[in-house]
């Protein structure tokens, strides 16, 4: 366990109104730099805790390094818990369906009123415009923006294989917040900041808007695309496994005849250029397919690791907890246990910045496990809390 008075959000309180993914995303990225941030849940929890299927791991994952506070937000006693609570934090982060915060008592102008600094941020499906008042999630965001059209065949769409669009509103609304945390500094006045699925959709869009503006016709999905590189694939192994290649500059490509013993291909002016080999893909390929086909997966590893080429196993997730990368000391997974006592290791978080350790410091909270530290911290005495909870308004 490390100590947060080391990192950088040391002594920032994050309240956090949210459910799934997308809030939970940024208050996990919060609380791993240091801030302490207050999970607010009902009193029979997050329903995130009882997701199962793909949605299994939701809460384990983004729960770490938290505190949880468990209150009714619909009872008068609930809400006035909060508008004690919130003179005291720094960051609001929610991300209920649009209008819910607004019903609860909990909407920016409200809390602003409490906290002139609170700096409040909004995860919704939309930004301002047309569709600001729309229900959406992840899947909605990857099918409107493009991303499902570009990952599935032809004809196919298809979500990515992970909610690549409620993590990544969630990194877009921290940077927001942590930018609105810089210009507090300067003027001493808190934000409202808000982020979406659709526009974060639409920026990973970006690239094929602007290829759309260069070229005539529809992007092809990328099943279906035309790859900028001779050879940018998987191939097949003699062990039955997979290996990806790319090899993405014509030094790439000499290190690589160089490492399969193909002097030829290296001496053949036709293929001495990334367009040159383009050009004579439809024998290259095969060839270099057939090559491929008779080494194993550890020896081609062997080979293109030895020559600087690009590659890659094709890893499944749970292949992830032995990989000798995220297993080295200090590494980049952290040992974790669960509410039920299962031991695992989940990935931190992704930087590296001199000596701040972005490790664990709390394991994902059982419901409710901080509310009398908090309460009491807020003022409220041993018996106030006993009935707040026989009232059925904490837990």
């Amino acid at each position: 366990m490390n100590d947060a008075k080391k990192l950088p959000l040391s002594g920032i309180r994050v309240l956090e109104f949210t459910h799934a993914v997308m809030g939970p995303t940024a208050g996990m990225i919060l609380a791993d730099m240091g801030a302490e941030v207050i999970h607010i849940e009902p009193p029979h929890g997050d329903s995130t805790r009882r997701l199962k299927g793909f949605g299994t791991g939701y809460f384990p994952f983004y729960s770490r390094n938290k505190k949880s506070l468990a209150v009714d937000l619909k009872s008068d006693k609930g809400r006035a818990i909060i508008e004690k609570l919130v003179p005291t934090a720094d960051i609001l982060v929610e991300n209920f369906g649009p209008g819910t915060m607004e019903r609860l008592g909990f909407g920016y102008d409200a809390m602003q009123a409490l906290n002139e600094r609170l700096i409040y941020l909004s995860l919704k499906g939309f930004l301002s415009g047309p569709y600001e008042s729309r229900t959406a999630m992840d899947e909605v965001g990857q099918m409107m923006g493009g991303l499902a059209y570009m990952t599935g065949p032809p004809g196919q769409p298809l979500r990515a294989g992970t909610s690549i669009i409620d993590i990544g509103g969630g990194m877009f609304g921290t940077m927001g917040v942590l930018l609105a945390l810089y210009e507090r500094e300067r003027t001493g006045q808190g934000k409202f900041i808000k982020s979406a699925l659709f526009e974060t959709t639409a920026f990973f869009m970006g690239q094929h808007m602007a290829y759309s503006a260069l070229t005539e016709g529809n992007i092809p999905p990328m099943p279906a695309r035309v790859s900028a590189w001779s050879i940018y694939r998987t191939f097949k192994t003699h062990d039955g496994d997979s290996v990806f290649i790319g090899i993405i500059s014509d030094r790439h490509w000499q290190r690589f005849c160089g490492a399969f013993d193909r002097q030829d291909w290296s001496a053949d002016d036709r293929l001495a250029t990334n367009n040159g080999r383009i050009d004579e893909r439809d024998w290259l390929l095969p060839e270099v397919e057939q090559m491929m086909a008779g080494l194993t997966k550890a020896e081609i590893i062997g080979r293109c690791e030895g020559a600087g080429i690009p590659f890659a196993p094709i890893a499944r997730p749970e292949d992830l907890f032995t990989d000798p990368q995220l297993n080295q000391d200090d590494g980049g997974l952290l040992p974790t246990t669960f509410l039920d006592g299962t031991e695992t290791k989940l990935p931190r978080l992704p930087i590296e910045m001199d000596d701040c350790d972005f490790g664990l410091r709390h394991d994902p909270p059982d419901i409710g496990a901080h509310t009398d530290t908090l309460l009491g911290e807020l003022g409220l005495n041993a018996t106030d809390i006993t009935g707040l909870r026989s009232a059925g308004v904490i837990r």
